[in-house]
């Protein structure tokens, strides 16, 4: 089984179904320099960050310049963990790392694992994405899953997978992955930034039983 992260969340409504389904994890994405339907206010992915019950984690998504720029939105967003996408240098991530409460992830490309090994033993877990030119992920399309098994099995931080994940081949990602958790953001769309809430359900069901063909059809 793998853990299940819902991210890109930008309504309260969406928040909700997210933690109805079971979802471990929320991701709201803030300061980007990228174009994202998905990219909210610190103020507003702070009032949703209040919307959402104890033991599930909330989880900051950001590019930051620096470290110093991080530590700011988390402590004005109230997360319990920071996503770190962009070239962040590992002695930046470990400074960021030092001045937070929050736990930190690194987001690594697909293609490049030699550099995923960089930041291991620094970052609290390495989320693995299919990347563009700038260091973003979101890109919705998948990698080689294969090579990130191999890195699951040779670093000790808890690897998340992401890139192209949908309700309809997460199962097989855990499978062929078998990660600490998954990380899905356009998959489960119905629109940009807009969350369907059956494809959330299905999604989080079938990555926590990826070998239960019974509990992919009741969902």
């Amino acid at each position: 089984m793998a853990r299940a992260k819902i991210c890109g969340l930008t309504r309260e409504a969406d928040v909700a179904a997210a933690v109805d389904a079971g979802a471990d994890a929320l991701g709201f994405l803030v300061d980007v320099p990228v174009d994202s339907p998905r990219e909210i206010s610190p103020a507003r992915a702070a009032d949703l960050v209040d919307a959402v019950p104890p033991f599930v984690t909330t989880v900051l998504v950001t590019m930051p310049e620096t470290p110093e720029r991080a530590v700011d939105l988390v402590e004005r967003t109230g997360v319990d963990a920071v996503q770190v996408h962009g070239d962040f240098a590992a002695t930046d991530l470990a400074s960021l790392v030092a001045r937070v409460e929050a736990r930190v992830l690194k987001t690594v490309d697909a293609a490049n694992p030699e550099r995923a090994r960089r930041y291991n033993g620094i970052a609290d877990a390495l989320l693995v994405d299919s990347t563009d030119a700038s260091g973003a992920g979101g890109t919705g399309r998948t990698h080689d899953w294969d090579v990130t098994a191999d890195l699951v099995r040779e670093v000790d931080a808890p690897v998340v997978l992401a890139g192209g994940l949908t309700a309809e081949n997460v199962a097989e990602a855990v499978r062929t992955v078998d990660p600490f958790a998954v990380d899905v953001a356009s998959g489960v769309e119905s629109e940009g930034g807009v969350k369907d809430h059956t494809a959330v359900r299905q999604f989080v069901s079938r990555a926590a039983h990826p070998e239960d063909p019974h509990e992919v059809s009741q969902v």
